[in-house]
């Protein structure tokens, strides 16, 4: 029997056909009538407990439809802050099981103590600064849960943080979207790790800047 071929064994050009299949996939997703609820979920579940920011998508798919940039970065926000609302509710109401088990996870849980003393002054401009930031949004939202924050004010901070770091994002799309494409084109693959360190980036920094 054959051994199967060593991950050094691939060529160059094998490797950037698995990521241009993934790139076309992305590609199609915008033309597909579940891409609104895909990026939707993205966003939401990125605000309260998953890792990936809905930048992955939302880039590729505003990139195939420059015009539809706009609609993609409302769906983004809508979709971010009623995830934020979750990671709010996880910290009001679940933080002993749910909340610190995440908070942990992203390596936050020494520093709670340090948040608490930083909202009572500046919970507005933390809010506001992180949901701009790679540091991980659902640090500040379940955060703000557990700490009670004015929920009206939370609300309002998310709208205009996240639609300011998406709606910004689309109005590059929008107007270089064809540059942006043909980069994406011939490095997708360099994209997604660009992505993959901005996150790891984000966690990093959470642990050791408030």
């Amino acid at each position: 029997m054959k051994n199967a071929p060593s991950t050094a064994s691939i060529s160059p050009s094998e490797k950037r056909s698995v990521f241009q299949r993934l790139y076309d996939w992305t590609l199609s997703l915008a033309e597909s009538r579940h891409a609104p609820l895909a990026l939707g979920l993205v966003a939401f579940a990125e605000s309260s407990f998953f890792p990936i920011p809905p930048d992955a998508l939302l880039v590729p798919m505003s990139v195939a439809k420059p015009k539809r940039a706009w609609v993609f970065a409302l769906i983004c926000t809508i979709g971010s802050v009623l995830g934020a609302l979750l990671g709010y509710a996880i910290g009001a109401f679940l933080y002993e099981t749910v909340g610190k088990w995440l908070i942990n996870l992203y390596g936050y849980g020494a520093r709670v103590d340090e948040l608490r003393a930083l909202y009572a002054q500046w919970g507005w401009a933390v809010i506001l600064i992180k949901g701009l930031t790679p540091i991980p949004f659902k640090i500040v939202t379940i955060t703000s849960g557990l700490l009670a924050y004015n929920i009206p004010v939370f609300v309002a901070l998310c709208l205009l943080t996240r639609g300011a770091r998406f709606f910004i994002l689309a109005l590059l799309l929008n107007f270089y979207g064809e540059p942006i494409k043909r980069l994406l084109d011939q490095y997708f693959g360099l994209f997604l790790i660009l992505l993959l360190v901005t996150v790891v980036g984000g966690f990093w920094i959470a642990t050791r800047v408030l």
